[in-house]
């Protein structure tokens, strides 16, 4: 028997061996959402991991999203490699970073089955680190200009525009290039404003402040829970500040595992962020959450989670234990909440003020979560109630294929909402029917 089959039967192994453990505890637990979710106890230390991904199979002709009653969905854009993040410019073009994870070392065999897993799911392989520049300069909903903005970045994910600046978030830091208004393509050498390590939780999300003078910036952690040491970790797991005038940065909040989406809520002007959580203790446990972003706040990662839920796989830290707050929404089990961005009210027909979720999906659970868009409403700064879907129908009634997988949302030129879909590689547009 080769060396790859003997690998095939144990990352099966492993995927039904934990699928059978879940079913020995008995009735799945409840998905833990809201603003005081129940989490379930952590399973055992020593447990068999959880690996279930669909199959990456895409979207067939005419295929497409289920939109929400009162919606109407249709692909703006076709054919990108990986697109994970949406830009808007002023003039109403449209940037998309196409990037994806790239394989590091395999350390052990649950590494490769997680590997192989994610290879299959078209969750790792080759980036295209490239931005290209979409148009739909008549104005139906259909980019017909399609170019490529920027090239040979470095899993290039955040962008953002600051007066004639345009910043990338590349896995390894943050590069400010000259901008010129309305250009087709940026060419010019960046500068770079901040070193981050790469390699494991690689997006680095950016957001300028409203009256532009600073920049924040996404950095999730290397590793699951600090396994490999918490030196390792240091500058990780964070929301950074950059002062753009004075060239310095500094980590704004900590204790964020791998911090994604950003975006500021207008009656408040808070920053918020959607986080992923730890893996390896349930499929409810801890739940990715939704939370504001305090400035020298502490989250929990590693040492608890939830708020001060002590995770025992970890040398504790009880003072920092004691300083963790509670995040503000939470988001289902290893639903993978990366896309962000708030939706005024009245933007699609019958929500309110609110947030937009992209949830990539779960590859850690025995039953599988997110795989759809969610929309958060807000009251007086603070999420107000159930989530509703925007999107789904992503995922295959039987959880053996997925066609796409959501990632970035943001706001359309024509008042629409745009969804980035990694597997179906198209860029979705919503709108009122």
């Amino acid at each position: 028997m080769s060396m790859s089959s003997v690998f095939a039967q144990i990352v099966a192994w492993i995927g039904g061996a934990a699928l059978a453990w879940r079913r020995l505890q008995g009735e799945a637990p409840a998905p833990a959402w809201g603003s005081a979710p129940v989490v379930p106890v952590a399973k055992p230390q020593g447990s068999l991991p959880t690996l279930k991904m669909p199959t990456a199979k895409g979207w067939s002709d005419g295929q497409r999203p289920v939109a929400a009653p009162g919606l109407k969905v249709n692909a703006f854009a076709t054919g990108l490699a990986h697109p994970r993040w949406i830009q808007m410019l002023p003039n109403g073009d449209v940037l998309i970073a196409e990037a994806t994870q790239i394989a590091g070392p395999v350390r052990n065999v649950f590494g490769y089955a997680m590997q192989a897993t994610m290879r299959r799911a078209a969750a790792l392989g080759e980036s295209a680190n490239r931005i290209t520049l979409l148009r739909d300069a008549d104005g139906d909903g259909v980019a017909e200009k399609r170019g490529s903005f920027m090239e040979g970045l470095s899993q290039p994910f955040g962008m953002a525009l600051v007066g004639d600046t345009f910043y990338v978030g590349n896995t390894d830091g943050v590069v400010a290039f000259p901008y010129v208004a309305d250009a087709d393509s940026i060419t010019a050498q960046g500068r770079k404003l901040v070193t981050f390590k790469p390699g494991g939780h690689w997006t680095r999300s950016l957001l300028p402040s409203p009256d532009g003078r600073k920049l924040y910036a996404g950095v999730g952690s290397l590793s699951n829970i600090a396994e490999n040491g918490m030196e390792v970790e240091e500058g990780r797991a964070a929301v950074y500040e950059l002062d753009l005038a004075a060239g310095t940065s500094r980590i704004f909040a900590g204790g964020l595992r791998n911090p994604v989406g950003l975006a500021w809520e207008p009656q408040t002007g808070a920053l918020w962020t959607v986080v992923n959580e730890r893996d390896g203790l349930g499929d409810e446990t801890p739940p990715d959450y939704l939370t504001s972003v305090r400035d020298g706040g502490f989250y929990g990662w590693p040492y608890c989670y939830w708020g001060q839920t002590v995770d025992d796989r970890v040398p504790q830290d009880p003072a920092l234990v004691a300083r963790a707050i509670t995040p503000d929404y939470a988001l289902g089990g290893h639903t993978a909440s990366l896309g962000l961005c708030w939706l005024p009210a009245g933007t699609l027909p019958g929500f309110p003020d609110g947030m937009v979720i992209g949830q990539h999906g779960s590859w850690n659970r025995s039953t599988l979560s997110g795989y759809k868009v969610v929309f958060i409403p807000f009251e007086n700064g603070c999420p107000s109630g159930p989530p509703r879907d925007i999107l789904s129908g992503f995922l295959a009634p039987d959880e053996r294929e997925s066609y796409g997988r959501p990632v970035g949302v943001t706001l359309g030129p024509d008042g629409s909402l745009l969804v980035a879909d990694d597997v179906g590689d198209v860029i979705w547009r919503v709108t009122g029917t």
